[in-house]
């Protein structure tokens, strides 16, 4: 892990700090009121609040209150169709499920198909090849898109499984909101340093000489227009760079300890044929996984929207 040296900047127009709400460091009395509405029956187990789901292509409007319900208090939901038989090649009907729940700015990233739906599944060559979400390995604690930069940020994400793997290959999910309380409750001046421009910069992607992206700085925790807390994180040690301060250092260290020491708030799931995990961006992993007779495939699309109503 490699440690920026840059000096702090105080001036809330440059931490993008809202100066009033649940957000602000300065206003303790909504922050109280917000935390205690947040964590008032919080669920224990996710699966518990799974949403069936009879036709994709058309919900009903209980079917829609349910999943937006849910992400209201947890940022992300768990579904399931109830006829998951289909085409494996025919992603329509996880595109018009999003697009019912207000998702349609997708992300095309680099390794997406042509639709910009990306097919994760175990690849033995190419460029998607070089990348982990498309191999059998474990994947660490990270929020998507964490290397975008501000004006692409990954608001929204939807993974829907065709075939589950046949050992492993297991999600753990945490809220960004219980993570910001956790780090608040323990010292606000965590989220002050993980509030700062140069919080976290993620190294340019080079392969063979040639420029892929930029490298790109920016907060852990930022306010977005509308309000909503949005995160960017990475476990990674090998791809990361944290600004040289004591505190930003402790910072992380704290939420590092607390991602990898399930306190309660992070749930366990692997999706299994014609399920899915519809969220506006949450904090999650993968184990390693092994395939026997068909492989683990899964949908993965990425949206620059948040959940209407959420």
């Amino acid at each position: 892990m490699q440690i920026l040296n840059s000096g702090l900047k105080t001036t809330p127009e440059i931490l993008g700090m809202p100066a009033a709400g649940p957000f602000s460091l300065d206003d303790d009395m909504a922050y109280q009121q917000w935390r205690e509405e947040k964590l008032s029956n919080y669920p224990v187990d996710i699966k518990a609040e799974r949403v069936e789901i009879e036709n994709p292509l058309q919900l009903s409007g209980e079917e829609k209150d349910a999943i937006i319900g849910v992400c209201r208090k947890t940022n992300m939901a768990l579904y399931r169709f109830k006829h998951p038989c289909g085409d494996p090649d025919d992603k329509s009907r996880v595109k018009k499920l999003a697009q019912q729940l207000g998702l349609s700015h997708l992300d095309s990233n680099l390794c997406a198909d042509t639709d910009g739906i990306s097919s994760l599944r175990v690849t033995p060559g190419g460029r998607r090849h070089t990348y982990i979400p498309y191999s059998n390995h474990k994947i660490s604690w990270h929020t998507d898109g964490y290397y975008n930069p501000p004006g692409q940020q990954i608001r929204a994400m939807l993974l829907h499984c065709v075939s589950p793997a046949a050992r492993g290959g297991v999600n753990a999910l945490l809220d960004p909101e219980i993570a910001y309380i956790h780090l608040r409750d323990r010292n606000p001046d965590y989220i002050y340093a993980l509030m700062q421009p140069q919080a976290m910069t993620i190294p340019a992607n080079e392969a063979q000489g040639a420029l892929i992206r930029a490298a790109q700085s920016g907060p852990v925790f930022s306010v977005s227009a509308d309000g909503n807390l949005h995160m960017r994180y990475t476990a990674r040690t090998r791809s990361i760079e944290w600004r040289d301060d004591e505190t930003t250092r402790a910072a992380a260290a704290c939420l590092s300890a607390f991602l990898n020491n399930d306190a309660g708030y992070v749930f366990q799931h692997k999706l299994e044929a014609g399920e899915g995990l519809i969220c506006n961006n949450v904090l999650h992993n993968r184990s390693a996984f092994e395939d026997e007779g068909e492989a683990r495939l899964l949908y993965r699309a990425r949206y620059r929207d948040r959940l209407r109503e959420t």
